[in-house]
């Protein structure tokens, strides 16, 4: 590539001083890309595994253990757990508010710096054309200052000059975008994952709950059809 066998001196000699913007944007955008790419990789967590663990510690009501596992557990989904588990007293409806606030308030974790992203990826190009439309006012304002084109090659030095910061503006912005798209979704599938997880650790805790209630009726209730079944049992001659 042209571009690369220049170095930077080089292409801020030819390509002037917005060149320095597009570097700037292309380390800001570079940035914030590796801060995505650790955040969504401690973010990473098998959410069928956690549900079904933290579902036998409900059942068993050993709702510590549960806060440990949930605490333990890396990521969003993790914390929205947790603070459900913190507040398993609750009925269902309180607890499908706490969930839904929890998520909420992660939203803004999970989409950080992504449209950050998404600004350099629509900046660079809107910068790399307004410096070629710099250079190339700058070259037909000394050709007409010259009083013409004394050779062919002057024109188009001065074309390829006006060109440098478009080419170096499609330079960041492509991967930028690429990366923006790829970030979009994966922030996408984790927000799915916190409702998925919050939904069914709600779920989990209230129909614990409504088991322990119910346990004692539905012993009276069998209690009451095993002594029926006696009394109506027919007595033999004998006993007669």
């Amino acid at each position: 590539m042209i571009l690369a066998s220049w170095e930077v001196s080089g292409l801020v000699e030819k390509g002037g001083p917005l060149v320095w913007v597009l570097f700037l944007l292309g380390f800001f955008g570079s940035v914030c890309i590796v801060e995505r790419m650790f955040f969504f990789h401690r973010a990473r967590i098998n959410v069928s595994a956690l549900l079904v663990g933290l579902g036998l510690h409900v059942k068993r009501r050993s709702f510590a253990e549960a806060l440990h596992e949930a605490a333990r557990a890396p990521g969003p989904v993790g914390r929205v757990a947790h603070a459900a588990l913190l507040r398993y007293y609750l009925d269902r409806r309180d607890l499908n508010d706490v969930v839904r606030e929890t998520g909420q308030l992660e939203v803004p974790r999970i989409e950080k710096n992504i449209r950050a992203i998404l600004s350099v990826a629509l900046l660079a190009p809107l910068i790399g054309m307004l410096g070629t439309m710099l250079g190339m006012v700058d070259a037909f304002q000394r050709v007409s200052e010259q009083g013409g084109i004394s050779s062919p090659g002057e024109l188009t030095a001065g074309v390829l000059t006006a060109l440098i910061t478009s080419v170096m503006g499609l330079t960041v912005a492509v991967p930028m975008y690429i990366f923006y798209l790829y970030f979009l979704g994966r922030s996408k599938r984790l927000v799915s994952r916190i409702e998925r997880a919050g939904i069914e650790i709600v779920h989990m805790i209230a129909d614990a709950r409504e088991e322990d209630e119910f346990a004692p009726f539905r012993g009276e209730v069998s209690h009451g059809k095993k002594r029926n079944q006696g009394r109506s049992k027919p007595t033999s001659p004998e006993e007669k």
